[in-house]
């Protein structure tokens, strides 16, 4: 029974093993292409949720959030209104500008995105030492001359493809790019001082690269409307630019001083210029024996290796402020301060008189 029993249990073990092989391979199941760009962060479109999800939001982590930098949305506000008005003086027409959205993004992405034809302008930051993008869509471009050389008021800007920009489009375009520079230095002016200056023009994106691909980088898009008409426009600015004004663009609001306390800066610089120090006017110094210093009597002399018109040290303490001549004012004694008192000066001294 014993033979019997193994025999009937060994077939039992085999369809058990076998039954489960089989749920291993059914319980296996091979992603398809939607799920593979859910996973890398791609599958989402253009839209702003293209890099929050997946490989790819964990590659964008490193990228800095304008969010961060509560000054700029209030400087690119003050932007497009200072533009609202500026193009309305420019064109003579009804502009309306709008603040689309600001987003960071890496520049070698930002380049690649740009829809072709389009006019891209270099500008300069003077006082940060840098560089950015102006760009301007074909539809904004069609639209500016056509309002400018006084086109009709209906319907919308006629594109001629195919052809490049001529030199009177590049031209009307590029004086509206200086307004909208002025502008933006109009917008940083109460937060830094800082000068746009055009550099150049460009049509092709790869010859306006002003920093590697892999940097960081603040996108705004405006949007200009001027009735039927219009197109948009975008603002590049690099990290690399912003980081001189970096802490400015930290505060929450106009004027915000961190750590800083002005009713105690107040109070230290008052107490500072009430305080007494004694200043010492010293001729000439010797060293001789505590026993003979000791030993001396009213009416000894002390020989002093100083010439009656020779510089005294003026000290305070131990450090040593400045050098004067000795002289008399009215009955009393004056020591003139010959050298100015800098801190530079100061800490020389010091040095030297730390290496004695």
């Amino acid at each position: 029974m014993s033979g019997d029993a193994a025999e009937a249990v060994e077939p039992q073990d085999e369809e058990w093993n076998a039954g489960a092989e089989s749920d291993v391979q059914t319980t296996e199941r091979i992603l398809n292409q939607d799920e593979i760009d859910s996973l890398l962060g791609f599958g989402m479109g253009e839209d702003e949720a293209s890099g929050q999800t997946g490989v790819r939001a964990i590659i964008n982590s490193a990228l800095v959030s304008y969010e961060r930098l509560p000054m700029l949305e209030i400087v690119f506000d003050r932007l497009v209104r200072l533009m609202t008005t500026s193009l309305r003086n420019f064109t003579s027409d009804n502009v309306e500008v709008s603040l689309d959205q600001i987003t960071s993004i890496r520049f070698g992405d930002y380049l690649n995105s740009i829809p072709l034809p389009a006019v891209i302008a270099v500008f300069r930051a003077e006082q940060l030492d840098n560089f950015g993008l102006v760009t301007v869509d074909s539809s904004l471009i069609y639209s500016i001359v056509d309002v400018l050389l006084g086109g009709r008021r209906s319907g919308t800007a006629t594109r001629v493809e195919g052809r490049p920009y001529t030199t009177i489009e590049r031209m009307l375009v590029t004086r509206m790019i200086e307004v909208v520079l002025h502008d933006a230095h109009q917008a940083f002016a109460p937060l830094t001082q800082v000068d746009f200056k055009l550099d150049r023009i460009e049509t092709n994106p790869r010859f306006a690269a002003i920093a590697r691909p892999p940097n960081a980088a603040i996108v705004v898009k405006l949007r200009i409307d001027m009735e039927d008409r219009g197109g948009r426009l975008e603002m590049l600015l690099p990290y690399a630019t912003l980081e001189p004004i970096r802490k400015m663009l930290l505060q929450q609001f106009m004027g915000e001083k961190f750590g800083r306390d002005n009713i105690w800066e107040g109070h230290l610089a008052s107490e500072l210029w009430a305080t007494k120090l004694e200043v010492r006017a010293v001729l000439d110094e010797l060293q001789q024996p505590l026993g003979k210093v000791l030993d001396l009597k009213v009416g000894d002399t002390l020989m002093l290796d100083a010439p009656p018109d020779s510089p005294v040290m003026l000290k305070c303490g131990a450090v040593e402020l400045s050098q004067g001549r000795v002289g008399r004012m009215g009955h009393s004694l004056a020591v003139r301060v010959e050298r100015p008192i800098t801190p530079a000066t100061q800490q020389a001294v010091m040095k030297l008189g730390g290496g004695r």
